[in-house]
């Protein structure tokens, strides 16, 4: 085991070379819940951003914010019904991941949970477009800057 600090001119897995997020002190926090829905073939549901909403055209894991007073698990819970029609349970909510990215006016913290059981078959109930990708073809499709480091962690975990 080390007993010095690392050398931050050496390559120990690219974290002290790599450019990493920017930090913009003063941001509002926005606390938003995400899911990894996996089908029995471990595809991924991703909902594409409707026209008119911010970032338009991109994709994205389905969930939405978190409301004063509630919980990220209640809100995904929430979220997945109103945009998806689909009902899950607290247990069913497995913690996979989260994201923590600046953008322009504030900050968004996002916990990902991965989810295998719902009832219902998802319907893009806000005229979102959806579909069932394989993990090793999420980088296909083009995402917010705030999902895009999740697609790492998800193809481990499937």
């Amino acid at each position: 085991m080390p007993t010095t600090a690392p050398d931050p001119t050496q390559d120990c897995g690219g974290c002290w070379l790599a450019p990493g997020p920017a930090l913009k002190p003063g941001l509002p926090v926005v606390l938003v819940s995400a899911a990894v829905l996996a089908d029995p073939d471990n595809r991924v549901l991703l909902a594409q951003r409707p026209p008119g909403k911010s970032m338009a055209g991109l994709w994205e894991f389905p969930g939405g914010k978190v409301q004063d007073g509630e919980s990220p698990e209640a809100a995904l819970i929430r979220e997945l019904m109103e945009e998806l029609g689909i009902e899950t349970r607290p247990a069913c909510l497995l913690p996979l991941t989260f994201a923590s990215h600046a953008y322009e006016t504030f900050h968004l913290l996002m916990p990902v949970f991965l989810i295998r059981s719902w009832r219902g078959f998802p319907t893009g109930r806000e005229g979102q477009a959806l579909s069932w990708v394989p993990p090793a073809r999420l980088r296909d499709y083009p995402m917010p800057p705030a999902d895009l480091p999740l697609i790492s962690a998800i193809q481990d975990a499937l």
